[in-house]
Order: C-alpha cells, then sequence, then structure tokens
C-alpha cells in the first residue's frame, strides 16, 4: 500500500488529470455548440456543424461524469460541501446539458425550419451557460467560497446564487467561454470545409485574442486584487482527521506564493500564453492539426494554472479560513485511496487508448456532399 500522503498526492494530479481530459475533449464540443447558430448559415451548415461532433459528444461527457464521481470517492467533503453550496449553478448546468441529447436525437425528425432553429438555440445555450458556469465558479473559488463546518462537521453555505456572480467571476467565466469557443472553432477548422472552415477560423483568431485579454486581466486582478489563502499551520500527522484543525490565512497575493517556491509551475501559464498565439498565428497559416494542439495545450495550461495557484486548496472559504478544503484534510481514507489508485492505474490508459482510437476512426471533414449522401443516417 503506497504511503497515504503520496496518495493524496497523486488524487489530486489524477482529478486534475480528469478536469484536462474533459476541457480537451468535451470543451470542443461546447465550443462548437456556442457557435452553432453563429457559424451555420442555413440548415445544411448547421448540420455539418452539428455532425462534426455528433459520433464523439457523449463519450467526451464522460469525463465530466468520472470527474465528478472521482471527487465524490476521493475528496468526500468537498462534493458535499460543493453540492450545497453551488446547487442552483450545477443545476443550471445540468439543465443546460440537457439539451445535447435531446438536441441531437429530435432537430432531424421535424423538417419544419421553426422546429429546428428552436434545437439550434437549445444547443448553443447547451455549449454556452456550462461554459460560463464553469469558469464563474473558477473564479470564486479563487475568492473562496462562504461556506463554514460546524462542530459536527456538518456543511454551512452562507452565500446565494446571485452572489457568485461578481465581477472577478464574470471575468473569469469570459476567460472560459471564449477559451473553449477558441476551441470548438479550431475544431471546426480540422472538420470542415469552404467557406464555413473560413468562418471557423476568422471565430478562432477572434476568441483567441479575447482570451489573451482576459487571462491576462484576471492574472493581474487576482495578484493585485483577491486575498489568497496560506497554511500557517498544520496539525501533527497521527493527529485525528480534523478540517477545523489547522491554522490558515488569507492575504492579498498569496495565490501567487506556489510559482515562487516552484518556479517551474510558471511553465502552465506560459504554454497557455503561448499556445493561443500560435493558435492564432497558425490559423492565419492555415495548419489546422498543428492549430488544434496548441488549442488543446491552452485547455491544459489554463486548468494547471488554477490547480497550481490554489494547490493545496481544493475549496477555500471565505466565511471561515480554518474551514478551508485541502487536499491534506479533505480526502477519503487510506484504503479507500489506495484502491481507487490502482484501478484509476488500470483502466485510465484503456480509456485513454480508447479515445484515441474512436478520434482515428472518425477522422476526416464533414461537407455539404456527405449530408447530401449520408442525410438520413446522420443528425
Amino acid at each position: 500500500m503506497l504511503d497515504y500522503d503520496t496518495l493524496k498526492l497523486l488524487w489530486w494530479v489524477f482529478i486534475g488529470a480528469l478536469l484536462v481530459g474533459f476541457a480537451v475533449t468535451d470543451g470542443f464540443d461546447l465550443g462548437v455548440g456556442a457557435l452553432l447558430p453563429i457559424l451555420g448559415r442555413g440548415d445544411e451548415e448547421r448540420r455539418i456543424i452539428i455532425n462534426s461532433i455528433g459520433p464523439t459528444w457523449d463519450g467526451n461527457q464522460v469525463w465530466l461524469i468520472t470527474a465528478g464521481g472521482a471527487i465524490f470517492a476521493a475528496w468526500p467533503a468537498v462534493y458535499a460541501a460543493a453540492f450545497s453550496g453551488l446547487y442552483i449553478a450545477m443545476l443550471l448546468v445540468l439543465f443546460a446539458l440537457f439539451f445535447r441529447p435531446v438536441g441531437f436525437e429530435y432537430r432531424n425528425k421535424v423538417a419544419d425550419p421553426r422546429w429546428r432553429r428552436v434545437w439550434d438555440w437549445g444547443l448553443f445555450a447547451a455549449g454556452l451557460v456550462p461554459a460560463l458556469v464553469f469558469g464563474v465558479a473558477f473564479g470564486n473559488l479563487m475568492q473562496g467560497l462562504p461556506f463554514h463546518f460546524d462542530a459536527t462537521m456538518r456543511a454551512h453555505y452562507d452565500g446565494s446564487f446571485f452572489a457568485l456572480l461578481n465581477p472577478f467571476a464574470l471575468l473569469v467565466g469570459v476567460v472560459s467561454l471564449s477559451m473553449l469557443v477558441m476551441h470548438g472553432a479550431v475544431y471546426l477548422t480540422t472538420r470542415t470545409d469552404g467557406d464555413l472552415q473560413l468562418r471557423a477560423e476568422r471565430a478562432a483568431r477572434l476568441a483567441g485574442s479575447v482570451f489573451i485579454i482576459t487571462f491576462a486581466a484576471s492574472g493581474i486582478w487576482l495578484v493585485l486584487g483577491i486575498a489568497g489563502f496560506h497554511i500557517a499551520a498544520m496539525p501533527p500527522k497521527d493527529a485525528a482527521p480534523n478540517i477545523l484543525a489547522k491554522i490558515v490565512t488569507d492575504v492579498r497575493g498569496d495565490w501567487m506564493e506556489n510559482y515562487g517556491v516552484h518556479p517551474w509551475m510558471l511553465l502552465a501559464p506560459a504554454v497557455a500564453y503561448t499556445a493561443a498565439l500560435l493558435v492564432i498565428y497558425s490559423e492565419i497559416r492555415r495548419r489546422p492539426a498543428f492549430t488544434f494542439i496548441c488549442s488543446a495545450a491552452v485547455q491544459a495550461g489554463v486548468i494547471l494554472t488554477a490547480g497550481f495557484s490554489l494547490f493545496p486548496f481544493i475549496m477555500p472559504s471565505s466565511a471561515d479560513p480554518a474551514s478551508s478544503l485541502t487536499l491534506w484534510d479533505a480526502t477519503s481514507s487510506h484504503r479507500t485511496l489506495n484502491w481507487m489508485f490502482w484501478v484509476a492505474l488500470i483502466f485510465l490508459p484503456i480509456v485513454i487508448l480508447y479515445t484515441a482510437w474512436v478520434y482515428r476512426v472518425m477522422r476526416g471533414r464533414i461537407t455539404a456532399k456527405t449530408i447530401q449522401q449520408e442525410g438520413d443516417t446522420l443528425y
């Protein structure tokens, strides 16, 4: 059995990898959905856009479900506090995602343009709302959420849904939205041709420019205007587990502390910025495959930047800093983490290999000719 502290750190890495996998795969699905009524001019082009992600969107969404299950099993206190405090936001994401399977399946059942237009906007909401809400959630994590634990370890949330919609969180929401829209537009350039591909290239450059500006602005705001959290003292390792036993301080600029202690972590924001610039450059030079690799690197860089900034915090508390949840005190038992580690070590590579195989089989461009010849078998 691996050392307990090692397992805690490994599960932080695993869950981070699941979030990166979700952003890289299902991220372009969300971006494509948000672009559907904007780039698609006419029913045929919109069907091309829908069928570019049709064979893989449901498999990509499993990354999010797996990440949620992993958080429930590895960090039960985080799961409990998050679902009680962010319940409305999570329901908003869930209801938006309902439009995806229904929209894909029913849009093409009726030829009425009004019917199809309704589902197009439903798929648009299913892409835009989660992309925005995920960013807003991360923006609130960086500020700390207003929750606390009582003496019986019950979580109490003291905020409201509308308090989540504060200026910094909304800015991070725009970062997330622009990042995923860029990723979706880049994906479309690899799967379409003609005028639709040209419009996707322009959308990728525009979204990439918005991302670079807002990502830089949120970083400056984080350094100058947001209080970071710091663990001043932890209980002895042999003490009974107790979330409230640590001492946590909040000081402006402390979210940058990890980058000073571990300078190699600066690679994450550097990769995000550099890859975003390369997306814009390579779109101009018409290199779709390389552009998609760079866009995927942007997703990974942003997720890792957030993770490295928060480390070792998972869910900071602004109401009672001592109630903040970290990877050291919010985890499951030693045995649970150990069993989960070996299961993940076996099955995660299998999932990655299978996903790669699926994309290899489904590669190629969706064109107007494809829709005309195979229309009855497509969305």
